[in-house]
């Protein structure tokens, strides 16, 4: 049976970038037919308004995403982007959405997934914004104000956020060794795998840990696939 695991994450599909959108249908509809488990691990979407917005630019690879979910299983994490996705849309794709972090044991690997924001310490002012939007309350009020209301609000946070991070220096943005350590304690796990940063890399560290930073997408993929024959190997040319 096969037994290939791979991982994605910050596809950022927007309507903006058409070049993307093609490369993730190819993937899914190609690449990803091969493996028996696909793991999302977040900003699969740029923005994600709940639900119940209809999305036309995202039916193509919607589409895609269904056909895939009748040959592979697919697991979803939540990302700074898309943390509004919920049972209906994984409903809508039959894919199952997973809390962070998750513990997966890929034979003798005990391997953590999260999207990684959370390992971001130093950028204390997004982990305070984060905090306030991944509440339940924040969430109902947001939902439950009209679809246009929210695409001005997210529209006016995408700007803010853009702002921010150009007075954000290279190190701030970046994982914090000590939230890493920790995750890799708290956990109990060997190796870390993760997105947000865009920096992809497999980072090797004592005690026989690693990390593992999945990239993001342009007009060429980036993955990381497992397995038992081959371990892990990451896509990514950049790397």
């Amino acid at each position: 049976m096969n037994d290939e695991t791979l991982f994605i994450s910050d596809c950022h599909l927007d309507a903006d970038r058409p070049e993307v959108t093609n490369a993730v249908t190819e993937f899914l509809e190609n690449r990803a037919t091969m493996a028996r488990y696909l793991y999302i691990l977040g900003d699969f979407f740029e923005v994600w308004l709940g639900d119940d917005d209809p999305a036309p630019e995202h039916r193509r690879v919607i589409e895609s995403l269904q056909q895939l979910a009748s040959e592979v299983e697919i697991f979803f994490i939540a990302g700074n982007r898309d943390f509004l996705l919920g049972q209906g849309f994984a409903r809508m794709v039959n894919l199952t959405l997973l809390d962070e972090p998750h513990i997966l044991q890929l034979d003798k690997h005990r391997v953590v997934l999260v999207h990684g924001d959370t390992l971001c310490t130093d950028d204390q002012d997004y982990q305070e914004f984060r905090s306030m939007v991944r509440t339940t309350k924040w969430q109902s009020d947001f939902l439950a104000k009209p679809l246009e209301e929210r695409q001005r609000i997210a529209a006016q946070l995408r700007a803010d956020s853009a702002d921010a991070m150009t007075q954000k220096s290279f190190e701030i943005m970046d994982v914090n060794p000590q939230a890493v350590e920790d995750c890799f304690h708290a956990n109990e796990a060997s190796i870390i795998i993760h997105g947000h940063t865009h920096r992809p890399a497999v980072h090797r560290y004592d005690s026989n840990l690693s990390r593992i930073v999945l990239g993001d997408w342009g007009r060429e993929p980036s993955y990381l696939s497992w397995t038992r024959e081959q371990g892990f190997k990451l896509s990514d040319s950049r790397v």
